[in-house]
């Protein structure tokens, strides 16, 4: 498949759109290129769990989505969806600039593997991720958050 700015664009916009990340992650920021992705948020205590640290729904959420659209990058046409996905913490994350950069890794028998590692505002790794995903019977089209494209 060739590499298409717009359908990046289009990816953008209707992840920005989504109401979980316009209510709950509103710092929320995303770049899709040809097989990756960039989502980065600002992290503070409203994302800690009980022990002050960012709670793991942080993690999977960042590592899920950065995946998701490495592999919905490489799809034009169809709406993917994460069949599974494995995570790994490895130090625990407690304010500033979060990063997950999302990595497709390949296509084969229908199915996209994507990984991705999250980054700390220090630049260290805090958790990496992996997944699989299934292409839907969703056309992109068919989305209307999808049609709007952003700058």
């Amino acid at each position: 498949m060739t590499s298409n700015p717009l359908h990046f664009r289009k990816l953008e916009s209707m992840y920005l759109s989504a109401p979980i990340n316009k209510i709950h992650f509103p710092s929320t920021a995303i770049e899709i290129s040809d097989g990756s992705s960039i989502i980065t948020i600002n992290l503070d205590e409203s994302y800690h769990h009980t022990a002050r640290a960012g709670h793991g729904s942080v993690y999977f959420k960042l590592l899920d989505d950065a995946s998701f659209f490495a592999a919905n990058s490489k799809q034009p046409n169809y709406f993917v969806l994460t069949q599974s996905f494995a995570l790994d913490f490895i130090k625990p994350i407690f304010e500033g600039k979060l990063t997950a950069i999302g990595k497709f890794i390949k296509e084969e028998a229908g199915k996209f593997y994507a990984e991705s590692e999250l980054f700390n505002n220090q630049n260290e790794l805090v958790g990496k991720g992996s997944g699989v995903f299934a292409i839907s019977k969703i056309p992109l089209n068919s989305i209307p958050e999808y049609q709007e494209t952003v700058k």
